[in-house]
């Protein structure tokens, strides 16, 4: 993977480069990330969300999206075989939504994963009316549901999207 996807068209002061999840200014976004998918509105056994650590090894790669040096955003790029990278761990702040930048970070992560070799990228998704707005997301970008793939299997929580990048 390419080590910065910076976006300069995202907003004045925004910056999307690849970092270590383990930053200390990144706790905001992890304890955010994590309380959206233990909300109660997707079952436990349904929760594909990777420990903060599990993101620091080497086939995955992290970014974070910055805005005047502020953590608004992150997301990271799992190698699951050869030439297929999956989206892991993708979260905006909600106070700074509405903006485009969950876009921008989408838009970065793909450019990032083309320039890295991978040829598609895939995602799980909650099918929940709360992931709603990701799914849309996912969709404008060019993904397309497709049946599980790598290690998961059907659940009815779950939607399984994917794109050739």
């Amino acid at each position: 993977m390419a080590a910065n996807a910076s976006q300069s068209g995202t907003a004045p002061g925004c910056v999307i480069a690849r970092e270590s999840p383990l930053a200390a200014d990144l706790d905001l976004l992890f304890a955010r990330h994590h309380n959206a998918m233990h909300d109660g509105n997707t079952p436990p056994e349904s929760i594909h969300m990777m420990p903060r650590e599990a993101l620091c090894a080497p086939q995955i790669a992290f970014y974070v999206l910055r805005e005047d040096g502020a953590a608004l955003g992150m997301g990271a790029i799992k190698t699951i075989a050869p030439g297929h990278g999956e989206i892991k761990s993708m979260h905006i702040l909600a106070e700074a939504r509405g903006r485009g930048l969950s876009r921008a970070l989408l838009e970065a992560m793909i450019e990032a994963a083309r320039a890295g070799g991978l040829g598609r990228l895939s995602l799980e998704t909650g099918a929940q009316d709360v992931f709603a707005p990701a799914r849309a997301l996912y969709a404008s970008a060019g993904f397309a549901e497709v049946p599980p793939f790598a290690d998961y299997r059907p659940d009815p929580a779950s939607i399984f999207m994917s794109r050739r990048v």
